[in-house]
């Protein structure tokens, strides 16, 4: 039987959303369990330095503490924080890219972002989807992984997806129920656009006749497209749609009159109200003239490059996926920014000093990294006789990682991180999105001398 520890007094919340306790000198990490909270937690991993528990019971409630609105919360890992009151989840989230920012780099904004919030549930434009027959549990199962494990979540819905797209989860089971292939399917992609609904079926076989009518036949009822994937995410292939207008994927960015089409497997943000208001504040952070020239960083499908090129005389976007860089040429062109924008395919994760002194004076530069961060531009920028932009804004989904970053350009290259705040891109999850403003500060003594 597991070991019960009581008396767990939960300090704070981990990048997890799991809650932090010491016991007898050893960190306790209590899922389930909010700060403030006196609890009873039950072992389930132990480790050299910490343990694992989740909260057995709760001695004492924090008023922070609210019941879940989904019924599979406890089990689904699509979630973490649902349990947590959503003005106190943004709250900790700001906490945790402060305590990241100080704890990692020693630095302190000069102020503090409002944070970006917007509705809490059916906000999930976009998912990856598990797929595993399981005949003891009944059938196929379709959904996100259960918490802290390879298992399926055995569910019937999901509040943070739209509604019609949660509605979908028990059909796609019997779809997939149905198929002469179950079992060598194992995953369907979700992606919404502003009309068109995209699921991406991977099929590790061909689908048979009969299994390629009960597919189309399902399209149709549903009134979605259904995509083809047997290998890597190019190997995606359009099986079917009702769509006889022609219509396809996008998205739009209203304050710049932008549309952005898209393939279901690209990368876009999964909260689309909340990525129209970051761009927002992303260019009006960055402050571009008229006359000035923009790098944008890692720039994908052009998210940040297209509305930037309506308020500047050109953008340069460079990005390691020539796949993603010939879409956002694509996407320029039809935009009528053509004329305004150039794309380049780089690694930026092994930039250099001289590659980047090579592209030319910017500006201003917008960084868009994925987790790793950017450390090797980090690097760059803060090398003395680099030539510096007047702005630089750096938006994460990482706090940790861009906290190492801003060590580097502020405590090595003399940036000044002018403010910072958070995004509450994945409301209900633990995850931190950010967005940080540096400007050049004096030249460092050491890049003087």
């Amino acid at each position: 039987m597991a070991e019960l520890i009581s008396g767990l007094q939960i300090e704070s919340l981990d990048l997890e959303a799991r809650g932090v306790a010491h016991h007898e000198g050893k960190v306790v990490f209590v899922r389930g369990a909010l700060p403030g909270e006196t609890v009873t937690g039950r072992v389930v991993r132990r480790k050299p330095r910490f343990d694992v528990a989740e909260v057995e019971s709760i001695e004492q409630s924090s008023v922070m503490r609210v019941a879940p609105r989904c019924p599979h919360f406890s089990v689904c890992g699509g979630c973490s924080m649902q349990h947590l009151e959503s003005r106190a989840q943004v709250a900790i989230k700001q906490r945790v890219l402060e305590d990241s920012l100080w704890h990692i780099a020693r630095i302190r904004p000069e102020s503090m972002l409002p944070p970006i919030v917007g509705p809490a549930f059916g906000y999930r434009y976009r998912a990856r989807l598990s797929v595993r027959h399981v005949p003891k549990k009944g059938g196929v199962l379709v959904g996100f992984h259960e918490r802290g494990s390879s298992y399926v979540a055995d569910m019937s819905e999901c509040h943070v997806m739209p509604r019609h797209i949660s509605d979908l989860l028990v059909p796609l089971r019997e779809l997939v129920g149905s198929l002469s292939i179950r079992d060598r399917l194992p995953q369907i992609e979700v992606a919404q656009g502003e009309s068109v609904l995209a699921l991406v079926l991977r099929i590790l076989m061909p689908l048979s006749d009969a299994d390629q009518s009960q597919v189309r036949a399902f399209a149709q009822q549903h009134g979605l497209e259904i995509w083809l994937q047997t290998s890597g995410p190019d190997t995606i292939e359009l099986f079917c749609s009702p769509a006889a207008d022609g219509s396809a994927l996008d998205y739009t960015l209203p304050e710049f009159g932008v549309r952005m089409p898209f393939k279901p497997t690209d990368f876009t943000q999964v909260n689309h109200l909340i990525n129209a208001v970051l761009v927002g504040r992303a260019v009006r952070l960055l402050d571009p003239q008229p006359d000035e020239r923009i790098a944008d960083l890692f720039c994908g499908l052009g998210n940040f490059s297209l509305p930037l090129a309506t308020r500047c005389a050109q953008v340069l976007g460079i990005e390691g996926s020539k796949t993603l860089v010939a879409r956002a040429q694509a996407n320029s062109i039809a935009n009528g920014l053509g004329e305004k924008t150039v794309f380049r395919a780089a690694n930026l994760f092994e930039l250099t000093p001289a590659a980047w002194a090579a592209e030319g004076r910017f500006d201003r530069i917008l960084i868009d990294p994925p987790r790793e961060g950017a450390f090797a531009l980090a690097q760059a920028l803060s090398q003395p006789g680099i030539a510096r932009p007047r702005r630089v804004v750096y938006v994460s989904c990482n706090a940790a990682t861009l906290a190492r970053d801003a060590a580097m350009m502020v405590n090595e290259g003399g940036w000044v991180l002018r403010q910072a705040g958070v995004v509450n891109m994945f409301p209900n999850t633990s995850h931190v999105e950010s967005i940080a403003v540096f400007e050049p500060g004096p030249v460092p003594l050491k890049a003087a001398d």
